[in-house]
């Protein structure tokens, strides 16, 4: 596999399930550029919450957001990839404010297969009884927003390889005008 660089820095978004933290790291070493798992970025109250099956509110991703803005700006220009769920499009608004050069690939596919693969996730703290609240809050990339939707059927290779292509495609319009 060709490895491919990016400067960009490159949010893995999408509901609970769709493979962020299996995604994220293939992405990167395609992209040769560092991987950051945004759970890491949750504070402890935030993990607590989840791990007890109270979806997080506002309020709660606001200092997750900011931490993922963070490293997203420490890493513009450098390239990187983090995951997020970056539900709404205020939350990828507060992340492009962080880092304004951030390129979003969000991961999609059918509920029941999503569903079937947190069902089988060994040690993860979102249980699936949060899944509906993640779709219900789910709105997904507008027209107007950098990045790229993913379908995750398939493996993860395979998945990684149609993100490749498909940040590939979007490039041109991505690149300052020289």
């Amino acid at each position: 596999m060709e490895q491919v660089h990016t400067p960009h820095v490159v949010v893995v978004m999408g509901v609970a399930g769709t493979g962020k933290t299996t995604i994220g790291p293939l992405l990167a070493a395609r992209l040769g550029v560092p991987y950051a798992e945004g759970d890491d970025f949750h504070p402890p109250a935030n993990i607590a919450k989840m791990s007890a099956g109270v979806p997080l509110d506002d309020t709660d991703r606001l200092p997750w957001l900011d931490a993922i803005g963070a490293w997203a700006h420490s890493r513009a220009g450098l390239g990187g990839v983090v995951s997020s769920s970056a539900l709404k499009r205020s939350y990828r608004d507060r992340l492009r404010a962080a880092a304004p050069g951030v390129v979003f690939v969000h991961l999609t596919g059918d509920r029941k297969l999503i569903e079937d693969r947190m069902s089988h996730r060994q040690g993860h703290f979102m249980p699936t009884a949060l899944l509906d609240s993640q779709f219900a809050t789910l709105q997904p990339l507008a027209a107007d927003e950098a990045g790229v939707a993913v379908d995750v059927a398939g493996g993860p290779e395979e998945i990684s390889e149609r993100a490749v292509t498909a940040l590939r495609a979007l490039e041109p319009a991505s690149q300052p005008s020289k």
